[in-house]
């Protein structure tokens, strides 16, 4: 996983490794400052000439602003470096997503594919400015610090260096073992916790309608009082760490003056260089203090990295081809032969022989109970899923030979739980064509019959609907969505069950204007009411994935079959007229 983050930083390798020099160059200055002003105020002691001091006094000022400048030049260059990794791995995220969009998304919850695309993104960041960087300036610090003190004393040097490994390897290493469980499960939970707080927020009004809420609710908590316990055995798996390199850079200083004290008397040393010896470790545990926080962020970095490849590393359910076939010109025919296909492999399939044809200025409608494979069709017809058998086509060319993007320039949708943006009814409208003029969107709403509606509104096209169209009747929301196919001007338009969750009257009336508003455009229309049908020119009845009758209105009600016992039973069902 690590290194296939490494491999997103290619193009910005340039500005890391200018902000792994900075660091060292930060880190050794600070190195370099303690050193130096041990010597200065050794050597100040013995109230030598000043000018023998000129040199060690710059040396000071020069190391305390350098590391000040190449300190702030690493976090300036390192996070820029950070950033722009950072946007291009959501890129990749987000452009997955909407090639699995929508027949790959139901793999993931809602809440937590958007954990992933930003908890799990942004956690990325610590590999390169809390792992890669404080151990690479790390071992070269502290090489560095290692070689000065062996120079100066090599006893000295192999105290120092022995310290180092325990603060550097041996503490890195004791929390990471120890983290592994709790950032695995902190991460988890984190997901797990947003997936939980946004279904509840969409589902505000049905828990409160049904007295769900305080158990939803007291879910959250529960999951939020798991998440602080991971979350609070992260943190004491840090302080432990950050024990034992505390620890283990006392160890090095009493280690330092324990072998530097005999090599003074003997001669060995110079007296004035005893305090650089001493001191010298104080500045080189600066340069590893932080690796035990390094390595629980490696952790943390390395269970975020694996959600996010199990979103990249998803198979889109549609495979473009490497060589798109152009797309053939107007007018266009739509052909289905034989097709077949399934949501899954191995599942039964949920369309199964479909055969039709729709030729210019053509409508059929596409009827049957819930689970029939109406859905599947459209799904199937917008190169949304790969058929399993069979083909569709478009003037001849198969689907899978053309884009997707393509395809849906010709074939158009008006979905059942079309979205509305939380926005006005014009702007809604013009994302189908955002170059329109408003007099284009008001002969869109007319045709979809909405026109005196929006007109008799104080704000006009102005008025804005409200989050998911919250502010509009579900009627006008299906009409505002309509009016957006019309204006797209889709030569093949696709009504997918434009009338569910209406009442009856408001899906019957809905219906006979959508094909009053589609009349002359080549049309499939896929529904489970059947009023307002004889205006269509071919009705197919589905069950089970397969064709179970097909013909006009008046020839399946002529006939005994599913249609007409379909009919009947609408028919039963439908409300009584009311006395004038």
């Amino acid at each position: 996983m690590i290194f296939r983050l490494l491999r997103f930083a290619r193009p910005a390798r340039g500005r890391l490794a200018l902000a792994v020099l900075s660091g060292v160059l930060a880190l050794g200055s600070g190195v370099g400052l303690m050193a130096t002003s041990a010597w200065l105020i050794s050597r100040a002691a013995q109230h030598p000439p000043v000018l023998m001091l000129m040199v060690a006094i710059v040396a000071v000022r020069a190391f305390g602003l350098g590391r000040g400048v190449f300190r702030y030049v690493e976090r300036l260059v390192g996070h820029d470096a950070t950033f722009r990794i950072l946007a291009d791995l959501r890129a990749r995220v987000y452009e997955r997503l909407e090639r699995l969009a929508p027949a790959g998304l139901p793999a993931f919850r809602g809440g937590d594919l958007l954990n992933r695309l930003v908890a799990d993104v942004d956690a990325v960041q610590d590999l390169f400015l809390r792992v890669l960087l404080p151990c690479t300036v790390a071992a070269v610090v502290g090489g560095a610090s290692v070689g000065l003190a062996w120079l100066l004393l090599p006893s000295a040097g192999v105290v120092l260096l022995l310290a180092l490994l325990v603060a550097g390897v041996v503490a890195p290493w004791l929390s990471s073992a120890v983290s592994r469980r709790a950032e695995r499960r902190t991460t988890d939970l984190r997901g797990e916790l947003t997936s939980h707080v946004v279904d509840t927020l969409q589902g505000a009004p049905e828990l409160i309608a049904y007295g769900a809420a305080d158990d939803q609710l007291a879910k959250a908590a529960e999951i939020d009082r798991e998440f602080t316990r991971a979350t609070a055995r992260s943190a004491a798996t840090s302080g432990l760490g950050a024990a034992v390199s505390a620890l283990a850079g006392g160890l090095a200083v009493w280690g330092s003056l324990a072998v530097g004290v005999p090599a003074v008397r003997s001669g060995a040393l110079d007296g004035v260089l005893l305090a650089v010896v001493v001191l010298l470790p104080l500045a080189a545990f600066e340069v590893v203090a932080g690796l035990p926080l390094a390595a629980q962020y490696l952790e943390r970095v390395r269970r975020s990295a694996a959600r996010i490849f199990a979103v990249l590393d998803t198979p889109p359910p549609v495979r473009e081809p490497d060589d798109p076939a152009p797309l053939p010109a107007a007018p266009y025919t739509l052909a289905v032969d034989d097709l077949r296909a399934r949501w899954t492999p191995g599942a039964p399939y949920a369309l199964d022989g479909l055969s039709l044809d729709l030729a210019p200025g053509r409508r059929c409608a596409i009827v049957g109970p819930s689970g029939s494979g109406k859905t599947t069709l459209t799904s199937v017809l917008l190169r949304f899923l790969e058929p399993s058998g069979g083909q569709a086509t478009l003037n001849g060319v198969d689907l899978r030979a053309l884009s997707g993007e393509d395809v849906r320039q010709v074939i158009g949708l008006c979905a059942q739980d079309a979205h509305l943006f939380d926005s006005t009814i014009g702007e809604n409208i013009r994302l189908a064509r955002p170059d329109a003029a408003d007099e284009e969107i008001r002969d869109a709403l007319r045709r979809a019959r909405l026109l005196d509606w929006v007109d008799s509104l104080p704000d006009g096209l102005g008025t804005r609907v409200g989050e998911h169209g919250a502010q509009v009747s579900g009627g006008q929301r299906q009409r505002i969505a309509l009016a957006r196919a019309l204006l797209a001007d889709f030569p093949v338009l696709l009504l997918d069950e434009p009338s569910e969750h209406l009442d009856i009257a408001t899906a019957d009336e809905l219906t006979a204007d959508l094909l009053t508003a589609t009349e002359g455009r080549t049309t499939l229309l896929v529904t489970h009411r059947l009023a307002g049908l004889d205006a269509v020119d071919e009705i197919v009845v589905l069950d089970g994935g397969r064709v179970a009758d097909r013909g006009t209105h008046a020839d399946l009600l002529s006939r005994p079959g599913p249609y007409r016992a379909l009919w009947q039973r609408e028919q039963a069902a439908a409300p009584a007229p009311q006395p004038a």
